[in-house]
């Protein structure tokens, strides 16, 4: 028996924490913050849904804090338990949840200096550091397509999900006296096949149960083959105009891809030098994570490597480490590429590089990822102006343009592929991690292939017995 809970990324894209509660265990698969309006965000990560001290393990999809970004909040309220991930997963985890602490308490720092000048209650972290150590002395590396052992006869196997560095589909099998075992299966974040780096995404066998992601459920992706044109045209268009490029990019995944592509333009001599400055310490710490556990790699990848080329770097690119060396870029005209963090433009170094660049109409504003409703990405997007950023407006000038076929999330069609390739003798599914019209538009992919019996859960929504 196998009773679900929805407590994140229910008809939304953020937040990722389901409740598995069998044979007695209680069982979080992801345990992620909320990303969007900071009033509503800071109060839904606050208010835990379910007592810590009552879960006996935590099973992690993968490190974007998404999905990972509230575990020390678990540590901070008794959480007692373990939690499994791979290798890859808890080494970007280390860095992943240290930067969001160092940033809670510097933007804590910010708001509570303008409380205390209100004569208003200042406001408590969500977590610190020490509980950031706590959490991190409680994970368990796993390797993919090794079962282990959760206790109660619950056990999990990890496979490849090829969306970033260590992502894994969870496979979660419950087994019962005198009944049949049942096996669920959650995707976490399933990658675009063919993505640059990575192996695509495995199809594990057998599940009676699914709880598959819905980002883009209702739309395909344009050809990955068009990237390093696109990004080609770009930067000969900052050399013409002497203007810059940024690319707010997600330091664990994004930034990789596309240092990636543009080593592979460089290799191919196609792109002229240029200088690029990846302003990030993350994005330096997770690069030098994906040159270490290069067991991740494709096949292209490793050949590359095999070749004695660094395959994420090039001649003029850059690291940007110090804040002063972020704030002198300001002061180096173009052309230039930056890309900087955050990748929906909700915190980070990007902010002020966008207060620099956004009123130049020479500029180009490239968005490479998903961005998620009421983010300042999303604004940028939707071309809204002005722009609110840091608490000051901005007229939105600079050029934006999207390329979506960098998106780490699977298209409607890849969704559909991996979908047909694992639903054997499927009887339920569950449409999570989507917007209401993509998780809806999921659904009735599902009914079409084949499965009758999906639904999208809305927040808070308990199934028995699935």
């Amino acid at each position: 028996m196998i009773n679900l809970t929805f407590f994140g990324a229910a008809q939304t894209t953020t937040g990722s924490m389901h409740l598995v509660e069998a044979n007695g265990k209680r069982v979080l698969l992801d345990c992620g913050l909320f990303q969007g309006n900071r009033k509503e965000a800071f109060e839904k990560n606050r208010q835990m849904p379910v007592d810590p001290a009552t879960i006996d393990a935590v099973v992690l999809s993968h490190a974007h804090i998404d999905h990972c970004g509230n575990l020390p909040t678990l540590a901070r309220h008794g959480f007692r338990g373990k939690v499994y991930c791979t290798p890859a997963t808890r080494d970007l985890c280390d860095i992943m949840l240290r930067d969001s602490a160092y940033l809670q308490m510097r933007d804590l720092e910010i708001v509570n200096k303008k409380r205390a000048a209100q004569g208003k209650n200042l406001f408590e972290p969500l977590y610190e550091q020490q509980d950031v150590d706590k959490i991190l002395s409680r994970f368990e590396p796993e390797p993919l397509k090794r079962e282990f052992d959760l206790g109660s006869g619950v056990s999990a196997v990890f496979h490849n999900a090829g969306h970033i560095l260590g992502s894994a589909l969870v496979q979660l099998d419950v087994r019962s006296d005198g009944e049949r075992s049942r096996r669920l299966l959650f995707s976490g974040d399933l990658g675009q096949p063919d993505q640059p780096i990575l192996r695509d995404y495995d199809y594990p066998q057998g599940a009676d149960v699914l709880l598959i992601e819905s980002t883009y459920a209702d739309r395909d992706h344009p050809s990955a083959e068009d990237v390093k044109g696109r990004l080609k045209g770009f930067i000969d268009e900052i050399h013409q105009l002497k203007s810059k490029l940024v690319i707010p990019a997600f330091s664990v995944g994004r930034t990789q891809q596309v240092l990636y592509y543009l080593n592979r333009l460089t290799e191919e001599g196609r792109m002229r030098p240029t200088k690029v400055y990846v302003d990030s310490p993350l994005s330096l710490k997770a690069t030098q994570i994906y040159t270490k556990h290069r067991e991740c790699y494709d096949e292209e990848a490793s050949d590359i490597l095999r070749q004695g080329i660094d395959p994420m770097k090039f001649p003029g690119l850059q690291f940007v480490e110090t804040v002063d060396q972020s704030k002198a870029l300001n002061d180096i005209p173009g052309p230039m590429v930056i890309i900087a963090a955050s990748g929906m433009c909700e915190g980070g170094r990007v902010l002020h590089h966008l207060q620099r660049t956004v009123g130049d109409p020479r500029n180009i504003i490239l968005i490479v990822g998903f961005q998620a409703e009421n983010t300042l990405g999303r604004r940028i997007v939707e071309r809204q102006s002005p722009l609110r950023i840091l608490g000051d407006e901005f007229e939105l000038n600079a050029r934006v343009h999207t390329i979506n076929a960098l998106s780490a999330h699977a298209d409607r069609t890849a969704l559909m592929r991996w979908f047909d390739g694992v639903k054997g003798n499927l009887s339920r599914v569950f449409a999570i991690h989507g917007e209401p019209e993509k998780v809806a538009a999921m659904t009735e992919l599902v009914k079409q292939h084949g499965v009758a019996n999906a639904v999208a859960p809305v927040p808070g929504q308990k199934f028995d017995n699935v």
